[in-house]
């Protein structure tokens, strides 16, 4: 019987013994390519000093690879049916920390000693992708580094470069925090169940300080979401029919004047020093009102 979680044959043994179908609703896709682990373990650069946290374990393949080179290692798991067969595949490892809760929704201080730094490695469900990384991200944890399984396309958004179709909100907010960069181009066929898209591994270093220094994180990425959310809009015009930002058009115009930056571009084409500036510009008339 194969002792390694992470191969199609074993995989398919611990769910027939449980009686487990992957929960779709959840986006539950296991790995089963040990490859794909180890260039996971590499990216986060584990060690025996390292407390990771695990999101959405599954049945155990990246927590087995974790448990034997971490020091600690805590899985948070949002499916009951699967803390107890965790327990009971790992049970050989003293060092992994089991917690039944919804990721957007723990108390990080009861995981998180004082003082310790953490890193977080997971391969994340495609349909909350988003808000997980940005809980993490502007939650100000103590965290290193980041890494990930993400959709592909999720990830070519996370690096993506001002000018091009990718370039938006996301970009801005995850460079805005770390350093991003794809590891990994993952396909289909290492999952059971197969996803319909291609995934990468995405590796995040947190930035010992935001990108750019601005007066109002806040309001940073409310002009931000506003420059995006109608991308064929011009900045003048997306960021005066912003009810988030209390600013008329002839205000939000010489805030854009001041910070140099034309009216008529779209937020597809600004730099996120450029989203610095403008935002310390209309922070600064807000404060005036």
């Amino acid at each position: 019987m194969e002792k390694v979680i992470s191969t199609p044959g074993k995989t398919r043994e611990i769910l027939q013994k449980f009686n487990l179908q992957p929960n779709k609703a959840l986006g539950q896709n296991f790995l089963i390519d040990n490859n794909i682990l180890n260039k996971i373990i590499k990216a986060g650069e584990v060690t025996k000093k390292d407390h990771v946290i695990e999101i959405g374990p599954g049945i155990g393949s990246l927590t087995q690879r974790l448990a034997e080179m971490a020091g600690k290692v805590t899985v948070i798991e949002k499916d009951r049916r699967l803390i107890p067969v965790l327990k009971e595949i790992l049970h050989m490892y003293d060092n992994i920390n089991y917690i039944e809760d919804d990721v957007l929704k723990v108390d990080w201080s009861k995981i998180i000693g004082p003082g310790e730094k953490i890193k977080v490695i997971a391969n994340l469900p495609y349909y909350i992708t988003t808000p997980i990384i940005m809980g993490l991200l502007e939650n100000c944890l103590p965290v290193d580094i980041m890494v990930f399984m993400v959709q592909k396309e999720v990830a070519e958004r996370m690096v993506a470069e001002p000018g091009g179709k990718d370039y938006g909100a996301l970009s801005i907010a995850v460079q805005f925090y770390s350093k991003a960069e794809i590891v990994a181009i993952v396909p289909p066929t290492v999952f059971i169940p197969r996803p319909k898209v291609n995934s990468a591994i995405i590796k995040l270093t947190r930035l010992e300080k935001p990108a750019v220094d601005v007066l109002s994180e806040e309001i940073f990425f409310k002009v931000v979401k506003a420059s995006f959310q109608q991308r064929r809009k011009t900045l003048g015009n997306s960021l005066s029919r912003s009810s988030e930002l209390p600013l008329s058009k002839v205000e939000i115009k010489e805030a854009l004047k001041v910070a140099g930056i034309d009216p008529s571009l779209r937020g597809e084409k600004l730099r996120i020093e450029d989203f610095g500036r403008l935002s310390d510009e209309i922070y600064q008339r807000i404060q005036q009102k």
